[in-house]
This record gives C-alpha cells, sequence and structure tokens, in this order.
C-alpha cells in the first residue's frame, strides 16, 4: 500500500476514465445544459393543454424524451467529473449547475403526470387510437396511472418537485464530509510504520494480517467518525424527515412503503428477507464461530471481520490479472457478452485506482447513447477482483438495457439493480475455487464467498433493519440523536454477530459512514438481489444456453415490467421466501466446505 496518494493529474490516463466520450469539449456541455432548459421551458408552455388533443400529449412525450437524454448526459458527465476529484471547485460548480438544471426542470415538468392522471381512461384509448406514436409511451403513461392514488394536483407536485434540491442536501452534505473535508490521522503498525488513513484505504487495513495495524486503524477510523457524531446524526436525521414529508404529502402509510411502492415491489419481499434472515441466524453465528477458530484468537473483535480466516495464506491481484481473470470467468454468459466486457477494458469506460479526492468506493454509471461507466479504487485485493466484475456486470445490464430499450424504458427499477452485478460475482466464485492451484487457495476463495454472504444477505438485512427502525422512530416523534442511532446500531450487531463476537464500542458508530443510508431504503434490494444471483448462476453453470439467453432477456428488459416479473423470466419468483432460504441453505453448505477444508 503507497504511503500517500497521487494528485489527479499523476494518474496514468490509461487508468483514468475516457469521459470525453460524452463531451470531447466542454463547451459542448454548457450548449446542452442550456438546451435542457430551453426544452423544459417550451415543455412548461403545454401545461394544461394535455387534455386537448391526442397530438398535444405526443408532442409533448417527444420532448420530454428530448429532456431526458439532455440531463443524462448533462448531469452524467458533471457528477463523474467531480467524482473523480470531489476537492476540484471547477467540478463542484459543474455538478451544482447540472443539479440545479435537474431541478429546474422536474419543477417546469411537474403538471405532466396530474394531466395525465386527470385524463379518462376512455380518453386516454382514443389518444392511443388516434396518435399511433404513443405507443412508444404507454408503458410510462401506465406507470404514472399506476400511482394515480399517491399522485397531487399539478401545483402541489411543482412544489414537491422544487423541495428535490432541499431534501439532496443531507446527502450532498455527506458526501462533501466524506469524500472531501473529512482528514483521516495516521496509525502505527506492528513494526512502528506510519500508515495513512483514508476511506479508501480503511478496509485494505482491515485485511490486514497485522491486527495490531488493524485494532488502530479500526479505533482510530471510527474515533474521527465519532468526533462529528451530532453532524451525522443531523445530516441522517434530515435525510428521514424528507423521506417523511414526501410519504405523508403522497398518502402513504409510511415512508418505506413509498419506497418500494415507487419500485412496484410490495413491502411484502422485504418482510420475507427478514423472516428467512431470522429464522436461519444460526447460520450467521456459526460462520462467526468458524471465524474465531480459524483466526486462533480468544476474543473476536470486530477489526478480525474482514481479514482472511486462513492467516496463512494471501492473494495479491493486479489489475491486469484481475482483467483477465474475468474474461474467463465470464465466459459461460457468450463471447457477445464477453466483447463488450473488453471493449469497455480496452477504450477506458473505467477508472481505476484511488487518487486524492477521488469519492470512494465503486459504481457504475450509464449514459444513455454513450456506453456505461465505471469508477473504481483498485488496489490489488481480491476483493476489488469481485468489485470489478460486480461493477461490470451493472455496466452490462445498463448496456443490455439500453441497447434494447429506448431511454423512457431503459432505466431498470433499483430493485433488480444488484442482480446482474451479484450474478457475475458468483460465476467468478465458482471458476475460480474450481480453478485454485491448492487447498489452501481453495480455502481463501471460499472465504470470500462466505464473507460475501456475510456482507450482502446479513449485513444489507440489518442496515435495512437499522433504517426501518428509525425511519419508524421518527414517524413515531422519537428525536434520532446520535446516541439512539448509536443504541439501535449497536443493538443490531450484537444481534447479528451473536455471542462470539466482541461488539466493540466504536463499532456503534459504523452507521455514521454508509452512504447508502441516504439512498431511501436502498438496501435490503442487495440482500434480494443476492438471492438471485445465485439461483441464475447456478442456472447458468447447469443448463448452459437455454438459462443464458433468459437471462439475457431479463438484462435487455430494462423496467418494461415490473421487477419481480421479470425476474421470473430469469427464473426467480421472489415473491415467495425460496430463493432466500435456498440462498441461505447454500451459505450453509459453504462452511460446511470450510470446515472440512480447514480440519
Amino acid at each position: 500500500m503507497q504511503n500517500k496518494l497521487p494528485k489527479r493529474d499523476e494518474v496514468p490516463v490509461e487508468l483514468t476514465w475516457r469521459l470525453e466520450d460524452i463531451y470531447e469539449d466542454e463547451n459542448k456541455w454548457e450548449e446542452e445544459l442550456k438546451k435542457a432548459g430551453e426544452v423544459a421551458d417550451k415543455i412548461a408552455s403545454y401545461a394544461g393543454k394535455l387534455s386537448e388533443s391526442a397530438e398535444k400529449l405526443l408532442e409533448l412525450c417527444r420532448l420530454n424524451e428530448d429532456l431526458e437524454l439532455l440531463l443524462e448526459r448533462v448531469y452524467g458527465y458533471a457528477h463523474m467529473r467531480e467524482d473523480q476529484d470531489t476537492g476540484d471547485s471547477k467540478y463542484q460548480a459543474l455538478q451544482q449547475r447540472a443539479m440545479s438544471a435537474y431541478v429546474g426542470a422536474s419543477e417546469k415538468t411537474a403538471f405532466i403526470s396530474p394531466e395525465i392522471l386527470a385524463l379518462s381512461d376512455e380518453k386516454l384509448n382514443e389518444y392511443y387510437a388516434k396518435a399511433p406514436g404513443l405507443e412508444r409511451y404507454k408503458r410510462m403513461i401506465g406507470e404514472i396511472r399506476r400511482l394515480k392514488d399517491h399522485m397531487l394536483d399539478s401545483e402541489r407536485e411543482q412544489l414537491l418537485a422544487s423541495a428535490q434540491e432541499v431534501q439532496a442536501a443531507s446527502q450532498k452534505s455527506f458526501g462533501m464530509l466524506v469524500n472531501a473535508d473529512l482528514k483521516f490521522p495516521s496509525v502505527k503498525d506492528s513494526k512502528g510504520e506510519e500508515v495513512q488513513l483514508s476511506n479508501g484505504r480503511f478496509v485494505p487495513t482491515q485485511m490486514s494480517k497485522d491486527r495490531e495495524l488493524r485494532k488502530a486503524s479500526f479505533e482510530a477510523f471510527y474515533g474521527k467518525y465519532e468526533e462529528f457524531r451530532n453532524t451525522w446524526a443531523s445530516m441522517y436525521d434530515g435525510e428521514v424527515k424528507g423521506r417523511i414529508f414526501e410519504a405523508k404529502a403522497r398518502k402513504y402509510n409510511s415512508a418505506f412503503e413509498a419506497a418500494v411502492n415507487n419500485n412496484n415491489v410490495s413491502p411484502s419481499v422485504c418482510d420475507n428477507l427478514f423472516a428467512s434472515i431470522h429464522d436461519n441466524m444460526d447460520k450467521m453465528h456459526r460462520y462467526v464461530a468458524l471465524r474465531k477458530k480459524l483466526l486462533g484468537v480468544d476474543e473476536l473483535h470486530m477489526y478480525d471481520v474482514y481479514v482472511g480466516m486462513i492467516p496463512e495464506f494471501d492473494m495479491k491481484v493486479s489489475y491486469e490479472e484481475a482483467k483477465e481473470i474475468s474474461l474467463k470467468a465470464l465466459a459461460p454468459l457468450g463471447e457477445d457478452y464477453l466483447e463488450v466486457v473488453k471493449e469497455a477494458y480496452e477504450n477506458r469506460w473505467i477508472d481505476v485506482v484511488e487518487n486524492e479526492g477521488k469519492r470512494g468506493g465503486a459504481y457504475s454509471d450509464g449514459v444513455y447513447g454513450v456506453h456505461p461507466y465505471m469508477l473504481l479504487n483498485y488496489n490489488d485485493t481480491l476483493d476489488d477482483v469481485f468489485t470489478l466484475v460486480h461493477e461490470m456486470g451493472h455496466s452490462m445490464h445498463t448496456w443490455y438495457s439500453n441497447r434494447a430499450q429506448t431511454v423512457i424504458d431503459a432505466g431498470y427499477k433499483i430493485f433488480v439493480a444488484e442482480v446482474a452485478s451479484t450474478t457475475n460475482e458468483v460465476l467468478l466464485y465458482h471458476y475460480m475455487k474450481d480453478h485454485a492451484a491448492s487447498k489452501e487457495e481453495k480455502a481463501f476463495i471460499i472465504n470470500h464467498f462466505l464473507e460475501s454472504f456475510k456482507s450482502t444477505m446479513f449485513r444489507q438485512t440489518m442496515f435495512e433493519e437499522f433504517e426501518r427502525k428509525t425511519c419508524e422512530m421518527a414517524e413515531e416523534g422519537t428525536p434520532l440523536t446520535a446516541e439512539a442511532l448509536y443504541d439501535v446500531y449497536l443493538g443490531l450487531n450484537k444481534q447479528y454477530f451473536g455471542d462470539e463476537m466482541i461488539s466493540d464500542p466504536q463499532i456503534g458508530w459504523e452507521w455514521c459512514r454508509i452512504p447508502h443510508f441516504y439512498y431511501n431504503f436502498y438496501v435490503y434490494q442487495y440482500a434480494t438481489s443476492f438471492a438471485a444471483a445465485v439461483a441464475i448462476a447456478d442456472k447458468i453453470l447447469k443448463e448452459g444456453d437455454s438459462a443464458v439467453d433468459r437471462y439475457k432477456e431479463f438484462l435487455s428488459g430494462g423496467c418494461t415490467k415490473d421487477p419481480v416479473s421479470l425476474l421470473k423470466i430469469a427464473g426467480v419468483d421472489l415473491t415467495t421466501r425460496g430463493p432466500i432460504d435456498s440462498a441461505l441453505a447454500v451459505f450453509g453448505e459453504a462452511i460446511t466446505e470450510m470446515e472440512s477444508i480447514s480440519e
């Protein structure tokens, strides 16, 4: 691990993404930002006129499609420029202008949904008959009318739209504090050498075999978060209050109900997840006991969670090696799939390594009409290999959907967003386990799979319980103080990890650093997606081409069906506990295999 992060201009160009594919010249960005405003103004002139004729509605829909394309390019470019160096004031300003344009457009188009809702079924059917071009927008119109009971009149919809920028302030403040302003100390390892901490370097230090370094970095890292505990609590409280405000305005019973209904998913899917996880908590506790045994420690602490359970074995994988492994692991998905993956590697769709000010973590972002992009912070670990194929899965999902659907229908719902990424991870796991060079390497790979289950099926469900509990507290009028949030989080940590784990007091502040708590009940979908992905990968490996074809049909579906129906195309039914219980059974089998190998 390098002791000093490179500045942005010191990163080799081949390891950076080529955002010039969106705008070769930033003057073009300015032109399209201006054009987006003009199109939004033109759309606004249709207010009150959608009941006049089919032609008016069709003209409006076409303008709205143009606006969506413009805003996707303008905002996508600006936010990725800012993410590559969050301390760059030029791109901070660009992103803020793009966000303002997005919110301004939302205000000017807020009348669309109420006016479409005001049309009778008879009138709308008449429109479809008179203007065949409306067929292109039928799914979009149907989705608006699905939410009829929760839509407001035009004036109040415009008011809610104008509040979006205010409601986004907590997430924006969180990002700026974490990525730009929060400065971490250096800590010493067991040899007395200093290691500079950062958000990107925290997990690598926790994966170190040096327990003294793990303990020091754990305490220093969370100590820094604790220093700002009241600020974190205030930001999170603002996020939750914003959700509750909108849910009440839209006549939902709770903020959670509002969030899942927006994705056209029943709350029972998440309730099934909670029930399955709670009924299988013994497997998580069994995993913790195995970790304690294999690490050979008298007490297992939270700073022992990330280090491999095979302490005498390590595995470093360069980025070039990771690319080669990924191509072999994803081969069951077909040569056409691999050709796009190769294009991503060769044509700089990926921003690979960490630099000063770069946003932490990893993501994939699609720009319709261009290609997907991926942000990584690659550090040569096995985890980074899995992150690479994970984000590639997102990108391929976007690529298939964008190729098959219009910009109106390409944007798949959040509920299915993690399926393709995790399917890639499961395929990678099977490939690497089957091609392990030694018993120790095989155990190391299984260890990673177990970690994936722990971090996705269990940890994300725990996150969701925290989010649900704290949101319900706020809905009941309980203040979300730093101490109250700490108590909820620490209690859940003890429940999930069990008696064999020492839940160190610092872990109670982990909630402060989780960006997904600002994503409006996003995290449970990681767990349901993981369960779906285990099932899909199993079908691909056992059934071959027929399963691959069904899977690609799912990938190409965009948002043309509700998420649960789309997954049924790939052979997974999440209206039942079946896929979740089956995935947790696989977790139990992997624990048994690990126990057998390590005896």
